[in-house]
């Protein structure tokens, strides 16, 4: 039973986080656009390059979660950490990127996908240590 339930909540928290990292790509996608608004940087300071792969790395990165691997989940969390905290003190004399929707709605849905990793990877350790294996 407590097997059962371990993996339907996995379920649904996997998918969560799936649907986080499809959020950070399309914000990443629209940003490419210029649909979505980074304050004050110029076409220069955000090459259209590096923004089409980061939203292909999140993309990949959220199909990859579906493959069960907790490796996966600990590296992802791992680079998407890396993302965030360069973010910041590379924008934090610049309230107009780091306010900006691009830059809310990028930085919103990667904070919850590493709190969602987090999740996964604590949760299949805890229930790893719980459960005999065998």
């Amino acid at each position: 039973m407590l097997a059962s339930r371990h993996r339907t909540d996995r379920s649904y928290v996997m998918w969560l986080a799936v649907a986080l990292a499809a959020a950070a790509a399309v914000a990443y996608f629209l940003i490419a656009r210029q649909i979505l608004a980074v304050g004050d940087l110029q076409t220069a300071e955000r090459p259209a390059t590096i923004i089409y792969v980061a939203a292909g790395c999140y993309l990949a990165g959220g199909l990859l979660i579906l493959a069960h691997r907790q490796w996966l989940w600990l590296f992802g969390a791992v680079v998407n950490a890396l993302v965030i905290l360069f973010f910041i003190p590379m924008y934090q004399d610049r309230p107009a990127v780091l306010l900006s929707p691009g830059g809310l709605v990028s930085k919103a849905a990667q904070v919850l996908l590493e709190a969602v990793l987090i999740y996964l990877i604590v949760g299949e350790w805890r229930h790893a240590r719980r459960v005999p294996s065998g």
